[in-house]
């Protein structure tokens, strides 16, 4: 399976970066090497941020929260609207609207506003309204479904936030970081990878790269999700904040990062290199 994925990896041309005139210094860690003026990402970077991306995820959907894809230039809005769907969970592929999460009460006030649009087309189609009216009123119920149907069902704040491309989607990471959000972002090398808590470093430019960075973080919700339903089963009551030790407070993922290396939960170890603690 690890070599059927390097392999898709590769295929997929996740491998070839931006311009080296255009690259961001910050990313020095993740690339390989140069070749006629185009950065090559190393790709044993690149499947340990995916494979630790999928650890986090599986955890964070086994404790009963949801996942957002956050996805609005054209390579990756085709391919989020068609996996995201299969696993039942959250995204945004038309354009992020300021506030989506910060100001979420709105949102939610807004999508109620959908459905009041379209129980009034599945009764009568609009027929007792004029012409001009009508025509508002689909302008309108359009509008809301393009933004915000792909989070529609989202009824709480999600527990992680997966983006594609950070220079198009600042604005989102901006919030989910006032927010305490851990982000998963798949990073070219003209990106920053300081607004991500965790960085896939990739192309961010092919369908391919992006369909199958996708498809495997999906593949991680699936399990998150089987594991959510397996929990009831075992018996085991679900760990809560107040019986945590007493500590200073980390971020999500350095708590992550601490506890698949082996180390208690309560306890605040040296800090590591970005790698460290990164399955092999």
């Amino acid at each position: 399976m690890a070599n059927t994925l390097v392999q898709d990896l590769v295929e997929s041309g996740i491998h070839f970066g931006q311009r080296a005139s255009g690259w961001n210094p910050k990313m020095q860690p993740y690339i390989y090497g140069k070749r006629n003026g185009i950065h090559i990402i190393d790709i044993k970077e690149t499947i340990k941020g995916l494979l630790l991306a999928k650890k986090f995820i599986s955890k964070v959907v086994a404790d009963g929260k949801d996942v957002c894809f956050v996805g609005t230039k054209r390579q990756a809005k085709n391919v989020i609207e068609t996996r995201v769907p299969d696993v039942k969970m959250h995204f945004v592929t038309e354009r992020w609207l300021g506030g989506t999460l910060t100001n979420f009460r709105t949102i939610r006030q807004r999508l109620r506003r959908l459905e009041e649009l379209e129980a009034i087309e599945q009764n009568d189609n609009f027929a007792s309204y004029s012409k001009k009216m009508e025509s508002q009123l689909k302008r309108e119920q359009k509008k809301i479904f393009r933004n915000l149907n792909g989070i529609r069902k989202m009824d709480k704040l999600p527990g992680v936030m997966i983006v594609v491309d950070v220079k198009s989607e600042i604005t989102a990471l901006k919030e989910a970081r006032k927010l305490n959000i851990p982000t998963i972002c798949l990073i070219d090398t003209d990106g920053d990878p300081s607004l991500a808590d965790i960085a896939i470093p990739g192309n961010d430019d092919s369908m391919r790269a992006i369909d199958v960075i996708i498809r495997e973080l999906c593949l991680a919700v699936a399990a998150g999700v089987e594991q959510r339903g397996a929990a009831p089963q075992q018996g085991e009551a679900a760990p809560t904040e107040q019986a945590a030790p007493a500590g200073p407070r980390r971020s999500r993922r350095a708590q992550f990062r601490a506890e698949d290396a082996g180390g208690e939960p309560g306890r605040v170890e040296a800090p590591t290199e970005p790698s460290a603690g990164v399955p092999s």
